[in-house]
């Protein structure tokens, strides 16, 4: 299983820290991350992936509930989505 989770919100320090620990938590290993400040706004992205297929439903819910512990917002997306639009 590969996805995308995308954090969009206002800067503050932890943030990186925080989501980090939370795909751990949830059994994700990080093959790539990236993360920028735009003006006051953290922007980050990053490639995740697991053994084993996992419910997304479950993992948005919980990566939802986290961000906005964070006050930030938290997606993720299957990266078939994105494999699927290249190939239109």
């Amino acid at each position: 299983m590969k996805a995308i989770i995308t954090v969009v919100g206002k800067d503050k320090a932890g943030i990186v820290a925080g989501v980090s620990a939370k795909i751990a938590e949830l059994g994700l290993n990080i093959d790539d991350i990236t993360q920028t400040v735009m003006d006051e706004f953290f922007t980050m992205m990053a490639v995740v992936s697991a053994e084993e297929k996992k419910d997304f439903t479950a993992l948005r819910s919980e990566l939802e509930a986290f961000g906005e512990t964070l006050n930030v917002k938290i997606n993720i997306q299957g990266s078939a989505i994105f494999d699927a639009m290249h190939n239109l």
